[in-house]
Parts: structure tokens; sequence; C-alpha cells
């Protein structure tokens, strides 16, 4: 008996690659920073720098490696993820070499432009080599280990600014932290999506939340508390602050309980209060946040917050212009913590919700794609990951705003620091593949036999050995 056509399986959806687009935004993007570069040259110097073509030349090779290497390592990755990220390293490039006009001595974006390079490198490597997302989760307590290794190695080392976060031989340093953010995201992810349902629904629940036994809380917990603790003996509490709010985002996406976000709030607020009336590093930094013009009410001139405070004031709508304003009399923070000072004054307002706006894109892309997938352990690992830009922006948009205390970390892509600038381009990475994953279709099944993940299928079985409850 002969198939009919309506025995013939419909065909299957083919989700536009949008690879082309992303190359054009990528052109945009290139474009954007070597005007940047020009513009700054032309105000401070009145000519173009000598270098504006080799630096055009160079961002445009690493856009156009890392976009080859898309297209045919992950077709169907998300099409603005890459363009965003080279737009911001493009534009903290610009910015630092604004920067060093004023600082001859202490020339940073050279330096940068070869951290760049190597994040590009290593995101190549990882969209290259990484053939599926869900590898990583086996290898979960093998990365909380080595995070846990990398934030205790710098306690050895004397403090720079005074936090004990780098690891500094002659002059190579390395900011260990930044890489365990990403470890420890991971082990997040593998331990919660295991434990998921054991999590919202066993233990006692008190009102209305749920509250999962010991047994099952207990080891997450044991790693975040060690891993905090440490960070509070180096006196890093931006990280402290990241990793904390990290655990209690992926814990509530877990577990739907929106309670976890209120005992989060609870317990950040107790112990910010603890930390900041008992440790005198952060001690100072919350007087700074309450008083920031006091040092100019004592004749000492005004602080690096004040100058700060200074710099958004003059910026006003639309900003000085690039290479007009005076955010280079913050000091010696000015290219890496209060990078953000530049873009309020010589941007001003408006440049700055663009730098915002872009931020807010990649968050978004990057839930988006986690959303998507229908694996718990590739869901929490993509919001993980996009959680850690949201809250390093926060946190440190934060502090240079006076909103809240100063906490000494890197924007995102912008500010000076190889450490941070190469975690980031991974983290782009791993949200290149899983939105890759989240937007390929699903390979064709033979007649009779429904597709794996189509409409009324079984849920597939984990194949990398994690059971529901174990790890």
């Amino acid at each position: 008996m002969s198939a009919t056509p309506a025995d013939a399986p419909p065909p299957l959806l083919r989700l536009p690659k949008r690879r082309g687009t992303e190359l054009v935004l990528l052109v945009v993007a290139v474009l954007i920073s070597v005007y940047g570069y020009i513009a700054v040259g032309l105000a401070a110097e009145d000519t173009v720098p000598k270098d504006a073509a080799s630096y055009g030349a160079g961002l445009g090779v690493l856009a156009l490696l890392a976009h080859l290497v898309v297209r045919f390592r992950a077709p169907y990755a998300d099409p603005l993820l890459l363009p965003i990220a080279v737009l911001l390293n493009g534009i903290g490039l610009v910015l630092i070499y604004r920067l060093d006009l004023r600082t001859p001595h202490d020339k940073a974006a050279p330096t940068q432009l070869i951290w760049s390079t190597l994040g590009v490198a290593l995101f190549i490597t990882v969209v290259l080599f990484l053939r599926d997302h869900r590898l990583l989760q086996r290898y979960a307590y093998i990365f909380v280990v080595a995070a846990l290794v990398l934030m205790v190695v710098p306690i050895g080392f004397p403090a720079i600014n005074g936090a004990k976060i780098w690891i500094r031989i002659g002059a190579f340093s390395i900011q260990p932290g930044e890489f365990a953010k990403i470890l420890l995201a991971v082990f997040f992810a593998a331990y919660l999506s295991a434990n998921r349902h054991a999590l919202a629904y066993t233990g006692r629940k008190i009102r209305r939340l749920q509250l999962p036994t010991g047994r099952v809380l207990g080891p997450v917990v044991a790693i975040w508390l060690a891993s905090v603790g440490v960070l509070v003996l180096e006196r890093d509490l931006g990280t402290s602050l990241l990793f904390f709010g990290l655990f209690v985002v992926m814990l509530y996406v877990a577990t739907g309980r929106t309670g976890w976000i209120a005992v989060g709030l609870l317990l950040c607020a107790v112990g910010a209060v603890a930390v900041g009336s008992l440790e005198p590093h952060v001690h100072s930094r919350v007087e700074d946040w309450l008083h920031p013009f006091a040092s100019i009410d004592a004749g000492r001139g005004a602080s690096q917050l004040a100058q700060s405070l200074f710099s958004f004031g003059a910026g006003g709508i639309l900003g000085t212009g690039l290479g007009l304003g005076h955010s280079y009399l913050i000091g010696f923070a000015m290219k890496s913590d209060f990078i953000l000072a530049t873009v309020g004054e010589e941007l001003g307002l408006t440049g700055l919700t663009v730098v915002f706006l872009l931020y807010a894109f990649l968050v978004a892309r990057g839930y988006r794609a986690g959303l998507a997938l229908r694996d718990p352990f590739g869901r929490l690992l993509a919001i993980g990951l996009a959680s850690i830009l949201a809250l390093q922006v926060f946190v440190i948009a934060g502090g240079v705003m006076d909103l809240i205390p100063l906490t000494g970390m890197a924007m995102p892509f912008l500010a000076q620091g190889g450490s941070s600038v190469v975690t980031n381009w991974i983290i782009i990475a791993l949200l290149i593949k899983i939105s890759d994953s989240a937007r390929r279709p699903p390979p064709p099944a033979a007649p009779g036999v429904v597709a794996a993940g189509a409409p009324g299928s079984e849920p597939l079985d984990d194949p990398y050995g994690f059971e529901e409850d174990e790890l």
C-alpha cells in the first residue's frame, strides 16, 4: 500500500541562521570603534592617530575570525551576541587610549589590546572545540575545586589597593577570581539542575517558603559559603556580592520559589551591615558613599568618588565630546573602576544610556537562549552567565554613581583589566554555543517516528549520567 501525502511527516521549520546579519553588525561595530579612535585623536591632538588604520584592521581581523568560527561551528547562534561584545570591547579600547593621552608614562591601551586578542583567541577555542555545552556538566566537581583553589591562591600575595585579589609576579599580574566565577556558575548549574525537584518540593515549609533538606541544599551552600568567606578574607567585597547574587538568582530559577529572592536580599543586607561595620577597608568605602564630598569640606580636595560625580554632572545630556573631558582628574582608578565616568562626561547621558542598553541587550539575549533550551543544565548555565554580566554592571555602575558603596570591580569589556576581558570573552563563547543549541532545528526523524524534542515526545534520558537528585 503506497503512502499518501497525508502520511508524510510535516516539513521541519527551517530557522534562519542570520550570519549575514551578524557580519553587517560586526562591520558597524568596527566602524564605530574606529570613528571613536579618530575622534579622540582629533580632539586631543588635532590630528588623526598614525595607527588608526592598523587599529581598525586589527579589530576587524579579530571580529572576522570570530565570525567565521561562529558561521561554521555555531551557525544558529544568536546574531547579536558577538557584535555587541566587539562594540563594547572596541569602545573600551578607545576610552583607555583617550585616558592614556593624559598619562603618557602609564599607557594601558596596547596591553589591553593584547589581552583582548587573547580573549578572542579563547573565544574561538571554546566555539571550535566545545561540541556540546552539556559536556561541562561532567566536570562540575573538578570545576568547583579549581574555583576554590583560584580564590585561595591570592591570599599569599601582597594586597593591592586594599584587596588581596591579584597574583603579581614582576610585571605580570592576573586576577584568578575572574576565572572562578565561570567555574562556579557551571557547578551551580550542574548541581541545581540535578536537584531542582528536591529543592522545590521536599523539606520543611515555613509560611510560603519551602526549605529543602540539608542533604540536598547543604553541599551547594557549603561551597558558596567557602567561596564568599575566602573573598571576605581577601577584602574583595565586589566579587563576594557577585557570587552571592549569582547563587540567589540561580537558586530562584531552579526552584521557581520567589521566597529565595526575599531571603537573599535579607541576608545581603545583614552581611553588608556586618562587614561594613567591622572591616576597616569596607567601612571607609561606606563612609565615602554616605559622604562623597567630605574630603572637600575637610580641605583635602575632591576624592575619586567626588570627581566621578563631577564628571557625570559636567557631561550633561550630550557630553563634552570624546577627548574633551576631565575625568583623568579621578586618579589611578580612572581606567578601571571609574572608566564609566569618562563615558558619562564625554558622551553624556545619551552615550551612557546607549552603553547600558548594549549591556541590557547582551543580558537579555543570554536569558532568551537559556529559556529556549529544554535541558535544565543549559538553561541554568545561560541564565547564570548572563546574570554575571548583569550583576557586574549593576555593582560597578552603582558604585561610581554613588548609589551603592564602591566595590572595586571591572566594567565588562570597557575597563582596563586583562583577566576581566578574557573571562568576558569566554562567557560570550559559552552563550554562543548555548544559543546555537537552542535555535538549532532537530534532526529529521524517520517516517512514523516522533522526533526528539518534538511536541508529544518523551524527555530524553540524560546522556551524561546525571540522574535526578544525584550529582
